[in-house]
């Protein structure tokens, strides 16, 4: 079973965090949440994820931030909801 965390931003409800799925960043390109890790010095939980592209960069980002909505005042064009949001990437076969 692959964990799945939701988190509650805001009135925002049902964007998920689930462990080894891809998600899409605002900007266009495509993650891999490999894992959640506690930040040592705040407690605080983060994302553990790596580009999908290059060279498969892992970087981490806080978990609320992760989750949160775009800012559409300072991007007002995105038509995405979120900064990441989970993909349903199909088989090809």
């Amino acid at each position: 079973m692959i964990p799945c965390f939701s988190c509650q931003i805001g009135e925002n409800m049902g964007n998920k965090l689930i462990l080894g799925r891809v998600y899409k960043h605002f900007k266009g390109d495509y993650y891999l949440v490999e894992n959640i890790a506690t930040d040592s010095e705040t407690g605080k939980e983060m994302v553990v994820y790596r580009t999908l592209y290059g060279d498969g960069i892992l970087y981490v980002r806080p978990k609320e931030m992760f989750l949160s909505p775009v800012d559409k005042e300072k991007y007002p064009d995105v038509k995405q909801k979120f900064r990441f949001e989970l993909q349903d990437i199909k088989s090809v076969k």
